[in-house]
């Protein structure tokens, strides 16, 4: 029972990185399918396609920032010890972390699935590049809400 509340943390800290790696990871794939489709017909379009692959990524990043800022305020980074928590605030820090393990999976995967269709859209209209970097951001915006939800709840903690 004394280390419930810190179990609790990182493993909320675990999921943030976990979850949201794991929706970049399937997304990064799905849009990396259809870009090796479009490359097979035309290798000069690899910049367009890696850009458009890339950005299903960035929800992995924001997982693995939430799980630094957790990190940090339990005292892990500089290779001290934790400080000590109580399961309340073990339990606050744990659903902090829920928005960007969440949404970052989800989205991601969704982020994938509309780059592979904005690779689709350059495979015929290489002019539309600009429109189809918008359509896949749409998707990023409701990641970036999500960390944005988790650093403030983080902030709120009092430890």
């Amino acid at each position: 029972m004394e280390y419930l509340g810190l179990t609790l943390a990182l493993f909320g800290a675990a999921l943030a990185a976990a979850l949201s790696g794991i929706g970049s990871a399937i997304g990064i794939g799905i849009a990396g399918g259809s870009a090796a489709g479009v490359m097979t017909e035309d290798p000069n379009k690899f910049a367009s396609c890696l850009i458009l692959q890339a950005l299903p990524g960035t929800q992995g990043i924001y997982g693995l920032l939430i799980t630094f800022f957790v990190l940090n305020k339990l005292g892990l980074l500089g290779g001290g010890a934790a400080v000590a928590l109580n399961w309340n605030q073990g339990l606050q820090i744990f659903a902090a972390c829920m928005p960007i393990a969440i949404v970052g999976w989800i989205s991601a995967i969704y982020q994938g699935k509309t780059s592979a269709a904005s690779i689709q859209m350059i495979s015929k209209k290489p002019e539309a590049m600009g429109k189809a970097i918008i359509l896949p951001a749409m998707v990023e915006t409701y990641a970036v809400l999500a960390l944005l939800t988790s650093i403030l709840m983080l902030m709120g903690v009092q430890l």
